[in-house]
């Protein structure tokens, strides 16, 4: 079965974000005070296949841990599609 993972890697909220924190900066610059705490970060999409959903969940897991996201500074969230 072929499956679609979207993954979300962002910085730990703990950690200081300097390009969210430039954002948030230049929003006053723009004419947008309001918008506050800007956060980035990254949003990668793939595909794989797989047996089964489980297989897959653990997959792209597998792949966060080890290559997409940083641990030490990262916390990420997916979700799994089936893919047609």
């Amino acid at each position: 079965m072929k499956f679609r993972a979207e993954i979300d890697v962002m910085p730990l909220k703990a950690l200081l974000d300097p390009q969210g924190k430039a954002v948030t900066g230049s929003m006053k610059n723009i004419g947008l005070p309001e918008v506050q705490n800007v956060r980035i970060g990254k949003h990668i999409t793939l595909e794989l296949e797989a047996p089964s959903k489980d297989t897959a969940t653990t997959k792209v897991d597998e792949a966060c841990k080890k290559l997409l996201a940083n641990q030490i500074m990262e916390s990420y969230e997916f979700e799994i599609f089936e893919s047609k």
